[in-house]
């Protein structure tokens, strides 16, 4: 079962990653990077609620901390979907998807600020070294020819803390209720969320476009499908190890991206690429080892 469930923690990961490059393609034809996540939250959302329908008396929790809880991880889910695609947009896939997973620093920032967690030269030394990953992959090191937009870095980061946010707000919530609800409960306030930002026009225009079936695709592939299988596979599957297998969708991005959509990623931006990958994977194999020895 440890073995079927990283497999589908990979897979969940695989996803993820081909949903940033389908995004780049409707980005590439015109769309809005907000319509953009509304409909991959909104996809989603049909699905975990079918899921949900299931078993419905099994799965309904009356809990206002389930629902505080999902609430906020429904807020971090539609600021890294956005954010996410914002980066992308700005910069590209590849270096949009590793700054996204800058997510495990944040986490470790908030539970040192929260006291959930205690400091050490170790995981500073994480932080410094994921920091000086992002100014190689951005080019921030030479202000004259910074190689990433501003937006984009600073969009690809704030997608990394929302993404801390959805962490903290889905492991709360999932210990109240079950994943169906929290889940739907999630992605429900979601999609209430960007709604509030999307065009209705365009929203519309969607529904009679020759792109819907790219929509329905990425809603499917970067969130239904996704999301199902990744909760599914962490049940089986340290929630550390599985951190460490979903590194997985950076890599599937920036393939993507180089290999179908054209991106051109220098030396320097490859190094540093390599550098924050490796050190959220010591940091998350350092973790890992702690709670085993716990």
């Amino acid at each position: 079962m440890k073995y079927a469930g990283i497999g589908l923690v990979m897979l969940a990961a695989i996803c993820w990653g081909i949903s940033g490059g389908i995004a780049d393609i409707l980005m590439n034809k015109g769309w809005d990077p907000i319509v953009i996540s509304f409909y991959r939250g909104a996809v989603g959302f049909l699905c975990f609620f079918v899921w949900f329908l299931f078993r419905f008396r099994q799965n309904w929790v009356t809990s206002r901390r389930l629902y505080i809880w999902s609430l906020l991880a429904g807020i971090g889910v539609a600021g890294n979907f956005t954010f996410y695609f914002i980066s992308i947009e700005a910069s590209s896939v590849a270096i949009a998807a590793t700054l996204m997973y800058t997510a495990p620093v944040f986490v470790l920032l908030i539970s040192f600020i929260l006291r959930m967690e205690r400091s050490s030269w170790f995981k500073w030394g994480c932080i410094a070294g994921v920091l000086m990953g992002i100014v190689l992959l951005t080019g921030a090191y030479n202000t004259q020819s910074i190689s990433v937009s501003f937006l984009g870095a600073a969009a690809g980061l704030a997608s990394g803390l929302a993404y801390a946010l959805f962490i903290f707000g889905f492991k709360n919530a999932s210990a109240i209720g079950k994943p169906q609800t929290s889940l739907t409960i999630a992605f429900f306030s979601f999609c209430l969320l960007l709604f509030l930002f999307t065009d209705s026009k365009e929203v519309a225009a969607v529904m009679t476009s020759s792109d819907l079936g790219w929509f329905l695709l990425l809603g499917l592939v970067g969130a239904g499908i996704s999301f199902i299988l990744y909760l599914i596979g962490i049940r089986w599957t340290a929630a550390s190890t599985a951190s460490m297998v979903a590194m997985v969708e950076p890599v599937t991005a920036s393939l993507f991206g180089v290999l179908l959509l054209g991106d051109h990623l220098t030396l320097i931006q490859l190094l540093g690429m390599a550098l924050i990958l490796l050190t959220i994977t010591v940091l998350s194999v350092k973790q890992s080892d702690n709670t085993d020895s716990a």
